[in-house]
């Protein structure tokens, strides 16, 4: 037990950059000269630096005592060499442009890099890396010059869920100079992720600081919702009711009421990526809510519409488009191009051919990640309450 707490303790050391012996790894490689700390690394670490030429990224590790250590981001999984005092050096090949979650896996134990930020990703703790865009990102970046708006971190409590509930709520920076109401956007993460995730990884509060300042957004209130619901041997939710019963009948009325809003479907949005477009329609379609909401939005989670099922999908709701369009404002769909398997287009022709109104963005080269739903936001987010 002591041999192994002690092995236990010095990989953890080691994965800082230290080892017991306060060995630090080795300096930069030519390969990784023009490289820098990726933004999402901890205070002082080194590494993982990324190249923003080859948009490769570069990994060190000192674990003198691993047999293996691999790196995985996404999908790709890319092996360590050892040299002679222990440092581990991983190399990728060009990554795409944007966020991406990872693990490092030493002798088959998958942990999370203490050199990184950590993010909720796969259901788990996990590091990310960003590799960066050119001018072309700088919706999403932080801008000095343009006025900031607030993340505020709200628990308020959930009598369905029989427990406190957490959310994060985007201000405009005006909110705080008058008693101006505004229109409200809900806004949802996909499955395996939470209510940080637009947030941290997707900037929400950057592009919208950015696109109200330069005209290209309306000011809105947005509440980043979670789409889970906790239980335990001591929290037992309500028999029969879903998230989307906490959202409509609960996180509404406490939003309306805190916060000055126009609280009226013609300025209430509901939107999500993934898992969180899938709640979305149910929320607002299936569930029979569009008297409460005007405006919708699927990022990457337009799931199981075909031309033979939709005049039954979402409770009927889309049978008659004539009644669909006169009532929904705007149903924006978007997705990345290297989406495969997901069959979003064919959602979107069955859509098209029953008469149904929609708005679609595609983003070019992206797959089922958070560059993919920035630019998707930064579409919708142009058009909401217009």
């Amino acid at each position: 037990m002591k041999k192994l707490l002690s092995s236990t303790i010095v990989l953890l050391l080691s994965l800082t950059g230290l080892s017991a012996q306060n060995q630090p790894p080795k300096a930069m490689t030519d390969y990784e000269k023009g490289s820098f700390p990726s933004e999402t690394n901890v205070l002082r670490a080194e590494y993982p630096r990324v190249d923003p030429v080859t948009r490769k990224a570069y990994f060190k590790f000192h674990l003198p005592l691993a047999h293996t250590v691999t790196v995985n981001v996404g999908n790709d999984v890319y092996k360590g060499t050892r040299d002679i005092d222990g440092v581990w050096s991983i190399e990728t090949d060009p990554l795409v442009v944007g966020f991406h979650y990872y693990f490092v896996n030493v002798d088959g134990a998958r942990l999370t890099d203490p050199n990184s930020m950590s993010y909720f990703g796969y259901s788990v703790n996990a590091g990310g890396i960003e590799v960066p865009e050119g001018t072309e990102g700088d919706y999403y970046r932080f801008n000095k010059d343009v006025p900031h708006g607030q993340i505020r971190s709200i628990k308020y409590h959930s009598d369905i869920n029989g427990t406190y509930r957490h959310i994060n709520v985007y201000v405009p920076a005006s909110y705080e100079k008058g008693k101006k109401r505004y229109p409200v956007l809900y806004l949802l993460h996909g499955m395996g992720e939470n209510e940080f995730g637009w947030v941290d990884q997707g900037h929400v509060d950057f592009i919208l600081d950015n696109m109200i300042a330069a005209g290209e957004a309306k000011e809105m209130i947005v509440v980043v919702m979670s789409g889970d619901i906790r239980t335990t041997p001591e929290i037992r939710s309500v028999r029969g009711k879903t998230v989307s019963d906490i959202y409509v009948d609960e996180l509404v009325p406490f939003i309306d009421k805190n916060f000055r809003t126009l609280a009226d479907r013609e300025h209430r949005a509901m939107a999500g990526l993934s898992r969180g477009g899938g709640q979305t329609t149910t929320t607002v379609l299936t569930n029979h809510n569009m008297d409460k909401f005007a405006w919708i939005a699927c990022l990457s989670g337009l799931f199981g519409i075909n031309e033979e099922n939709i005049d039954t999908v979402f409770g009927g709701a889309l049978a008659d488009p004539d009644a669909f369009n006169k009532q929904m404002r705007l149903f924006h769909i978007s997705w990345g191009t290297e989406e495969n398997g997901f069959r979003f287009e064919g959602s979107v022709a069955a859509l098209k051919k029953k008469g149904i109104n929609f708005v679609s963005y595609v983003s070019e080269g992206t797959a089922h990640e958070w560059l993919t739903w920035r630019r998707g936001f930064h579409d919708l987010a142009g058009k909401l309450f217009k």
